[in-house]
């Protein structure tokens, strides 16, 4: 398997990392066969969190895979914000697999810029990160988050962190834009490595398996954290990444133009509808953030229309969006007809329609008008 290194550690990771939220969900014998087939396959980058189910996910790594514990880079997270409440993490986190340090130690779902400053802070989970450092019981710090990455840029501004993991898809580049323009080019400049969660969008890509996995690998990370509990679903992942190849700029405006999850109701932020003062760009990255443009009032599919309702607030963001969209100087009026402004846009939506529903959902009574 393809290897790549994360920034300036020095680490060799595979290309697929192995994910261990879904571990969760199977008995621990079966934990064992899909992580060892993993190792076996050449896989060396095994990931998980004290929060999965409440430390399972740990244990059942332990349990697998400690015996084979210099065949892979290992790595947990923890949500502690305080230098004590951190330190009590990782320890439990240590027994629970097993070891007597972690490769990489993530601080966990950073989302505003106000849990960034409590992590750097004195008493922070910093301290208690560098310390165990110091005693060798981690190698590497890292951060993580998902959704706006507010906390993540911020963090990265104030301290160089050793890698960086969030959401690469093609479907949320068009929600949290940020990730690639702002953040990504930061981590590259201080040496911070990059690791890519969520390349399927947390399944709502199920139906487009391979544009999803050339698209992560065509980004400057160094693995794609998968989430795997079948022997299926691991050989299909393990196929793609060493048979696929990144996808090149031409393809993917390709599938910017004709994915089926973006469509004709996610925006791309062309730009090409801002006219008399008015840009709906500003009101439609508020409802990125609000619910990955994922509620489109319509509900078609059954299942499909399943999925969206339960990702769309995955990231919890909501009240964020509809603050800022409240100091917005030029909102959305319900009743005016905003038409002329979709024969302006190249990807067929219907901006009119858009901005309506993006208000109701931005604003305090949640209904269309």
């Amino acid at each position: 398997m393809e290897q790549r290194v994360l920034g300036s550690t020095g680490l060799s990771l595979s290309v697929l990392g192995f994910g261990g939220f879904h571990l969760v969900e199977i008995a621990s014998a079966e934990a064992t066969r899909l992580l060892d087939a993993y190792l076996d396959a050449g896989g060396n980058y095994v990931e998980t969190a004290a929060g999965y189910g409440d430390g399972a996910s740990e244990s059942k790594i332990g349990a697998a895979i400690s015996r084979r514990r210099g065949q892979y880079v290992l790595a947990t997270k923890s949500t502690e914000r305080t230098r004590d409440g951190f330190r009590a993490s990782l320890e439990r986190s240590l027994r629970n697999l097993r070891t007597d340090h972690v490769d990489l130690m993530f601080m966990h779902a950073v989302q505003t810029a106000a849990e960034a400053d409590a992590i750097l802070a004195p008493g922070g989970a910093m301290e208690a990160a560098e310390q165990a450092r110091k005693e060798g019981k981690l190698r590497f710090i890292a951060i993580s988050g998902h959704g706006r990455p507010d906390g993540l840029v911020r963090a990265v501004q104030r301290h160089r962190f050793d890698a960086l993991m969030t959401v690469f898809n093609y479907f949320d580049r068009f929600n949290f834009p940020a990730v690639e323009t702002e953040l990504v080019p930061a981590c590259q400049k201080s040496g911070t490595g990059l690791i890519a969660m969520k390349a399927f969008g947390d399944g709502y890509l199920y139906r487009s398996p391979v544009p999803s996995i050339r698209y992560a690998l065509s980004m400057p990370v160094a693995t794609i954290v998968a989430g795997m509990n079948t022997g299926e679903l691991l050989r299909t992942d393990l196929d793609m990444v060493n048979t696929l190849t990144p996808m090149t700029e031409a393809e993917k405006q390709e599938l910017y133009r004709s994915a089926p999850e973006l469509g004709s109701y996610v925006c791309r932020f062309c730009g090409k509808c801002a006219a008399n003062g008015f840009d709906p760009q500003t009101v439609f990255q508020l409802e990125a953030v609000f619910d990955r443009q994922m509620d489109d009032l319509r509900v078609g599919d059954t299942a499909q229309y399943a999925l969206r309702e339960r990702l769309k607030g995955w990231f919890a963001q909501q009240e964020a969006a509809r603050k800022d969209y409240a100091a917005l100087s030029a909102r959305v009026d319900p009743s005016r007809d905003y038409r002329g402004l979709s024969a302006l846009c190249p990807y067929g939506i219907d901006v009119d329609r858009k901005l309506k529903i993006a208000h109701a959902k931005l604003s305090a009574n949640g209904y269309l008008a």
